[in-house]
């Protein structure tokens, strides 16, 4: 009973820091390509940082309800939901950890201070004490010591070694295990005729590319040109069939025949592919159970909206301001393009590792229409949670390597007459300009956590997803776009200089500068354009700015 709730609360823990995109995630997913001591320096920093995170909202919802903490650790398993058997393992940890943490709650300690007495967070040799609020007046090691004085005794902290390797066992769990796989290789989960397109909505299925009409035929699926114009079936699930009795031509044939109709695919990184975690998650104030209603979802779509995101949105919604996608454009440009969209992109995606999952991209060059991809990977070339941040970046020579790499890949397999246009990196200092004296919502219920406390806790952590731009070092900053520059101006070069067979190549800059720029005008702030929980991602009111941006020369 004991090993399955540390499972349950090492999920918990992986849902609610979910915003470290870096190889610690990887770590996790796949232990078997870490070293032991990369494994073990992994589980480390996310049971800390989960913990932190999950007392602090434990903390706060008994502040906001007036109740004891125990009273607390109910609401939030109430709020969560059943599938998966979430609320139910929150329950048993519950059971685990609730005498120590209402002791140390009791003491009025802070969240870091508690999970240091619990051995979820660990002082290391030399390294400075990580902590997420302001120093205790008698110091951390002097508050944590008496912290531990006050759990010493416990059948947990007596117990406490079952601790190490439970991360390595996320895989195993029901909830996680098809995730895993999904993730590791980017196509759909459920896909009967294996044409890598699915009729179910996540897991890699049409969530992330077109609805596959026919899951039986591996020859009818989203994007191919259409086999006897459709007379018969819907053969590239558009939802057009059939012919007109009166003359006899099909309906395809009348009404896309020469139309140029075309796909959208994006290759790119957790930007593309819409990366968010509700803000409601980690604000107790707004805290209820339609907060987590759609937390298993998000969960089976890697913490991904993609049904929302600006290159291959198609929904309404659910998550703030409004979908506005080009693969709606071009569909209300021409109907004929319905269904036929893929979003390639992996949250840390980068140039460096693209070839590991481009091959899930699917296009006939002989079979199916031509398309338009977007190579939009604008930031994990130069983010990495390295404090020897700058050496661990993508050079130029090493960007031009892989750029030309993956579109030869590209000239291999899209049909002739596709197109495809090359996406400057972002410009990321607007982070730290924008958001650093502003509250994070673990901190705006008592204003005592900003993002540049919420960074700087990453950074001692060793886990700050982008290190040279979500910093207070102005010069690592500035270091750190100049190299986003100069890989930028690599992909201006190949767009000028390299030619393909069967794509023409374009190449567009400084769009979210643009956007920036263009909401400004409109008279809102920058910081309003991006995600509250993790700093570092665009929010849903960017697409429709995206589009504006595109829009100009």
């Amino acid at each position: 009973m004991r090993e399955q709730s540390l499972d349950g609360f090492m999920l918990l823990l992986l849902i609610l820091v979910g915003f470290i995109q870096s190889s610690n995630s990887r770590a996790l997913l796949h232990p078997d390509k870490e070293s032991k001591d990369e494994l073990q320096v992994s589980r480390q920093r996310f049971s800390c940082i989960g913990c932190v995170v999950i007392v602090s909202l434990i903390e706060q919802l008994a502040q906001v309800h007036n109740s004891t903490a125990q009273e607390a650790m109910k609401f939030l398993c109430s709020y969560l939901p059943e599938e998966g058997g979430i609320r139910g393992i929150c329950i048993l940890v519950s059971d685990l950890f609730g005498p120590d943490l209402i002791k140390l709650l009791n003491q009025k300690l802070k969240a870091d201070v508690i999970c240091y007495a619990i051995k979820l967070c660990k002082t290391e040799l030399h390294q400075p004490v990580c902590h997420l609020y302001e120093k205790p007046a008698l110091g951390l090691k002097i508050t944590i010591k008496q912290a531990e004085d006050v759990v010493r005794k416990s059948n947990y902290m007596q117990n406490n070694e079952t601790f190490p390797g439970v991360l390595l066992k996320i895989c195993s769990l029901p909830l996680f295990r098809m995730i895993c796989k999904t993730i590791e290789s980017s196509v759909p989960a459920e896909d009967y005729d294996q044409d890598k397109f699915s009729a179910f909505p996540s897991l890699r299925g049409y969530h992330w590319r077109g609805r596959d009409c026919n899951d039986m035929n591996s020859s009818i699926y989203p994007g191919r040109s259409p086999k006897d114009w459709d007379s018969q079936q819907d053969s590239n699930c558009n939802g057009i069939l059939g012919f007109d009795m009166e003359d006899g031509l099909s309906y395809e044939k009348k009404f896309c025949e020469g139309t140029d109709s075309r796909g959208i695919i994006i290759l790119g990184d957790s930007a593309a592919a819409h990366f968010h975690i509700p803000p409601e998650w980690m604000t107790p104030l707004n805290m209820s159970k339609n907060s987590f209603s759609n937390l298993a979802l998000a969960i089976s779509n890697e913490l991904d909206w993609p049904q929302f995101s600006m290159y291959t949105g198609f929904q309404n919604s659910t998550i703030g301001g409004w979908t506005q996608s080009l693969y709606l454009r071009l569909r209300d440009w021409n109907r004929c393009n319905h269904r036929d969209y893929q979003n390639i992109a992996r949250n840390g995606g980068s140039s460096r590792n693209l070839e590991h999952f481009l091959k899930s991209m699917t296009r006939d060059q002989q079979l199916d229409k031509p398309a338009v991809v977007f190579y939009a990977m604008i930031g994990n070339d130069v983010c990495n949670e390295s404090p020897d941040t700058l050496n661990h970046m993508t050079t130029p020579e090493d960007m031009r390597a892989y750029v030309m790499n993956e579109l030869k890949y590209l000239d291999m397999n899209l049909p002739k007459g596709s197109h495809v246009i090359l996406m400057s990196l972002a410009d990321g200092r607007s982070l730290w300009n924008n958001l650093h004296d502003r509250y994070h919502p673990l901190g705006q219920l008592n204003k005592d956590i900003t993002y540049e406390q919420f960074y700087g806790f990453l950074t001692c952590m060793k886990s700050n997803p982008c290190e040279g731009w979500m910093t207070k070092n102005e010069t690592l900053r500035n270091l750190t776009t100049e190299r986003a520059e100069q890989l930028s101006n690599v992909l201006q070069e190949i767009s000028t200089s390299a030619k393909f067979n069967n794509f023409g190549l374009g190449y567009f800059e400084n769009l979210y500068q643009k956007v920036i720029a263009k909401w400004k005008s409109l008279g809102g702030q920058p910081w309003e354009l991006m995600e509250p929980i993790d700093g570092f991602h665009p929010n849903q009111r960017k697409p429709l700015l995206l589009q504006a941006g595109l829009n100009q020369p």
